[in-house]
C-alpha cells in the first residue's frame, strides 16, 4: 500500500482543493490529510470562516479522502511521517522547495488555474 499525505486549512473549500485531493490520491492507496488547528492557523495569521470541526466534517465527506488528522505545528510533518507510514507527501507547487528535506517523497503538484481561496476572498469583498 501506497500512503500520501497532504496539509492545509481548507476553510472555503473550492474545486481547486478537491483536484488536490483527486491527484494526491491517484499517487496512492491511502490519503491523509492535516488539517491545519484554529490554534495553528493563529499561529500562521490566518483566520478561517469555519471551525476545525466544521471544516474537518466537509473534508469526511470527500471520497479521495481516507483519515484526517489535526495539524498543530509546522514541526509535526516528520513525525505524522513516521507515524502513519507515509511514502509521499504532496503540497501545491506555491510551496516549492518548502518541505525537500522530509523523509519520503515529496512531490509539488501544479496548482489548479483561476482559483484559490484568496481570489474567493478577494472577489466578494
Amino acid at each position: 500500500m501506497i500512503k500520501v499525505i497532504t496539509y492545509g486549512t481548507f476553510d472555503l473549500l473550492h474545486y481547486g482543493h478537491i483536484a488536490l485531493f483527486e491527484r494526491a490520491r491517484a499517487l496512492g492507496n491511502h490519503l491523509t490529510v492535516g488539517l491545519s488547528t484554529d490554534d495553528f492557523n493563529r499561529v500562521k495569521g490566518k483566520k478561517s470562516y469555519f471551525s476545525f470541526e466544521v471544516r474537518k466534517k466537509m473534508l469526511e465527506s470527500i471520497k479521495y479522502i481516507d483519515e484526517i488528522i489535526p495539524e498543530e505545528n509546522w514541526e509535526q510533518k516528520n513525525k505524522d511521517i513516521k507515524e502513519n507510514n507515509i511514502d509521499v507527501f504532496v503540497m501545491g507547487d506555491d510551496w516549492i522547495g518548502e518541505f525537500d528535506d522530509l523523509e519520503c517523497q515529496v512531490i509539488y503538484l501544479p496548482r489548479t488555474p483561476n482559483i484559490s481561496s484568496s481570489i474567493i476572498k478577494k472577489s466578494i469583498s
